[in-house]
């Protein structure tokens, strides 16, 4: 493990689920003060660190669409829930003493900024960890994409995809068959061929396009996010990860 961070700018991509802990849907404001925690000793090492949001443990556009709602108003409807998450988490964060900042693709200004590319970074110089919630302000695309498409704009060097109770990407699900094998890198063009389950194709196709890494990890273990940022060999990598990129 490096002596410092190998990174000095990140996303950290948190699923909707990952907020809500084992009960699974709404918000587990335990869980939520831990991610506060984490990130705040994320930031304390000197790396500048944006969040994405997704609101899967409130609302799913895409279930929804299956049970007959268009589906762009779904996924509008789940850009909203994302929102409630990222205030959740802002508020966590201010409490601990670190100053925040959240955008939203959808502008509601009287709750968060508008994003805008500049601003971000500037806020990322002058020390603030950023927010992005409301997706891409698009239906049809994931805050997985979301993720991708920040990482390239922010320039930020890798994304951290925080997973609840799997340790990396395997094979086949490690839940259902013992004998799955987990892999410890990957080529962008692997995924996409195999049809792995890192991030949805579109995501994956813009973090090739970039040369911008993904590590996948176990976010039920504490530290993981530091862990992951100081060159601790955890999780799947996909792509390449420099031996020590820090500014």
């Amino acid at each position: 493990m490096s002596e410092r961070p190998l990174y000095s700018r990140i996303i950290v991509k948190l699923s909707g689920e990952s907020l809500a802990g084992n009960q699974g849907f709404g918000l587990d404001f335990q869980v939520v003060a831990r991610i506060a925690e984490e990130i705040k000793a994320v930031f304390d090492a000197g790396v500048e660190v944006c969040v994405v949001v997704g609101g899967g443990n409130i609302w799913r556009g895409a279930a929804a669409s299956e049970r007959g709602m268009d589906r762009a108003t779904a996924d509008y409807a789940g850009m909203l829930a994302t929102v409630i998450n990222a205030l959740a988490l802002q508020d966590a964060m201010e409490q601990i003493g670190l100053v925040t900042r959240l955008q939203t693709a959808i502008e509601m200004r009287p709750v968060a900024e508008p994003y805008i590319r500049r601003r971000a970074i500037r806020h990322l110089e002058k020390g603030r960890v950023v927010i992005f919630a409301a997706g891409t302000g698009n239906p049809f695309f994931t805050t997985d994409t979301t993720a991708a498409l920040r990482a390239a704009e922010v320039d930020a060097e890798v994304i951290l995809m925080a997973k609840r109770g799997v340790d990396g990407v395997y094979d086949a699900d490690p839940r259902t068959n013992p004998k799955a094998r987990k892999y410890d890198t990957l080529e962008y063009i692997q995924v996409l061929q195999q049809g792995l389950r890192v991030m949805d194709a579109t995501a994956t196709s813009l973090c090739m396009d970039n040369g911008i890494p993904i590590i996948v990890f176990n976010f039920d273990e504490p530290g993981n996010i530091l862990r992951a940022v100081m060159g601790e060999k955890i999780g799947t990598v996909v792509g390449m990860v420099p031996k020590n990129s820090a500014r």
